[in-house]
């Protein structure tokens, strides 16, 4: 082989390796490009200052504030429960309070009762058991004669047209039906549902106002 031949391959050996090691070197670079770009990127910190809403602490009053109010409606008696616009779950759940005596299900079931509290005004409820607490012999006079109308009503069906007389733009269909309800209700041994609408209904047919010739 001639010195110009060898020299000739010793320059292409050269170049191929260097052209190797470049796309080697370009390879690495893609590589940890792409690794980089894979990798999570650190979000940046959050300004605490800017958050507007109730701080833990807050959070935690307010769920024990709840949980009182549980436990204030599990002592309240039955007859002036379902008064309250409650959902049936929540009064449902109150009742079972009510059964239970060993300390940490009881706790468990306050507990369940203020997650429950979180969908109902809790104002509203506050103001009826204080109105209770210090309220007026009217208002009393007023809350025994709705149990009278409604167990009235129940037993006899000549005391609905006595309420009707009374009060002619009341919904006489929709109260029968109710009615009926109720007592299908209580023969079956279900939960007091249509028994509880049924005190409501009557509130706001009588208007706080029961009428005079209602049972003594």
């Amino acid at each position: 082989m001639s010195l110009l031949g060898s020299g000739a391959h010793a320059a292409d050996f050269f170049k191929r390796g260097v052209g190797y090691h470049s796309k080697q070197r370009l390879l690495i670079r893609e590589s940890t490009v792409t690794r980089q770009a894979c990798m999570p990127r650190h979000a940046p910190p959050v300004d605490e200052s800017l958050d507007t809403g109730p701080s833990k602490t807050a959070r935690k009053h307010e769920m024990h504030a709840l949980q009182d109010l549980g436990e204030a409606l599990i002592a309240l008696d039955p007859k002036r429960l379902v008064t309250l616009d409650l959902p049936d779950r929540l009064i449902d759940a109150i009742a079972i309070a009510r059964g239970i005596r060993a300390h940490e299900g009881r706790r468990r079931q306050i507990q369940f009762i203020g997650k429950l509290m979180r969908s109902v005004d809790p104002e509203p409820v506050r103001a009826a058991i204080a109105l209770w607490t210090t309220g007026s012999d009217a208002e009393r006079v007023i809350f025994a004669q709705l149990e009278r109308w409604r167990e009235r009503v129940l037993a006899d069906d000549t005391a609905l047209d006595e309420l009707l007389q009374a009060h002619p733009g009341a919904d006489r269909q929709a109260l029968a039906a109710l009615i009926h309800e109720a007592r299908t209700e209580r023969e079956r041994g279900g939960p007091p549902h249509r028994y509880r609408e049924l005190f409501r209904v009557l509130k706001t047919v009588l208007g706080n106002r029961p009428p005079d010739q209602g049972p003594a």
